[in-house]
């Protein structure tokens, strides 16, 4: 995934739009670095990490 798609993804999930580009680009870099070092594909290393981020953001919205 693309990072400008991401920022939209993440805005559109709660994500402040000012800090979407730049959450999108470490959330990318982590993605493939936990896709290596956990034998998982990319796509499930986002989505993992999509998950937390959106249950922390619905946590703080509490």
């Amino acid at each position: 995934m693309e990072n400008a798609q991401l920022a939209q993804l993440l805005t559109a999930m709660g994500c402040p739009a000012d800090k979407s580009a730049e959450m999108a680009a470490q959330l990318n870099k982590r993605a493939h670095q936990l896709a290596e070092s956990k034998g998982r594909t990319y796509d499930e290393a986002l989505l993992h990490l999509l998950n937390l981020m959106k249950q922390g953001w619905a946590a703080q919205g509490k």
